[in-house]
């Protein structure tokens, strides 16, 4: 069985307060976005995963994929041994979730492919256990995300009639060193309230906190995100903690992509 998971955007993200537990209180809104990885699951003898497209650096064993089948092995001992196989192009550490996705997909296959029986419900909290972002991609459509980014709520929120352009400046940014350049703290506005309105006055007050000192010392990607509004974005975005942004544009706007490309000398996702 074979799934193609998909990236997420924020719109929005506020970094509230810092947790007990390490992690932070946020408010974001995650979007599904139609660029994807593809993961394949296959009844084997043993458990093997191999991989292709862009490399995934670190231990293999750690990858989301994995540790979502040993997951649901603990409670279904019956489960059987697969082969999995997943082909990279979501960029990573990246802030679109690309991991997140594919660890929440293999949940789904397994689920469906060994008649697990799990309901939505069930997938979320399993999703939880893997990631933060992970819980999202069981719903899979737009989304108010409060706690960490597990609490969610679907909304509704339809940007069909726009065109996404979404750019990846080839810049990692650690999550842990952004976090900590951050001074977290309420603000006057939910993004809740903010998505309600029309989309051209986002630019005004849909702020992501992380792009403040992300652009400061990556000043490369503070000059995608004007060229963005330059090239005509009603609305243009770093996502997550980096480093990829995104411009929303009127319909039909972006009819030359590799000129665009050329002009923001940087690769389009």
């Amino acid at each position: 069985m074979i799934q193609f998971p998909n990236c997420k955007i924020n719109l929005g993200l506020s970094i509230l307060a810092k947790r007990p537990d390490g992690y932070h209180e946020l408010e974001t809104v995650f979007y599904p976005i139609a660029v994807s990885d593809a993961l394949e699951i296959l009844p084997a003898d043993t458990l093997t995963m191999t991989q292709s497209g862009i490399a995934v650096p670190g231990d293999p064993a750690q990858n989301l994929c994995l540790k979502a089948y040993h997951l649901l092995k603990k409670d279904f001992p019956q489960l059987p041994p697969v082969q999995m196989h997943l082909h990279k192009n979501i960029p990573m550490g990246a802030g679109l979730g690309g991991g997140s996705s594919d660890g929440t997909a293999a949940l789904l296959i397994l689920n469906q492919q060994f008649s697990l029986g799990l309901n939505d419900s069930e997938l979320i909290d399993y999703a939880s256990q893997l990631g933060s972002d992970c819980p999202f991609f069981v719903y899979n459509k737009a989304c108010h995300a409060k706690g960490r980014g597990e609490i969610l709520t679907p909304i509704e929120l339809d940007l069909s009639n726009y065109q996404f352009l979404l750019v990846h400046p080839g810049i990692h940014i650690a999550t842990k060193w952004a976090f900590q350049q951050l001074n977290p703290h309420t603000k006057s506005q939910s993004i809740q309230s903010i998505i309600e309105k029309p989309i051209a006055e986002w630019k005004a007050a849909l702020i992501n906190d992380f792009e403040a000192p992300v652009f400061e010392a990556e000043p490369t990607l503070s000059n995608i995100k004007d060229q963005l509004y330059q090239l005509g974005a009603l609305y243009a975005s770093m996502s997550g903690s980096g480093s990829s942004l995104f411009g929303i544009f009127p319909a039909n706007h972006l009819n030359e992509a590799p000129s665009i490309a050329h002009a923001l000398r940087v690769d389009l996702i």
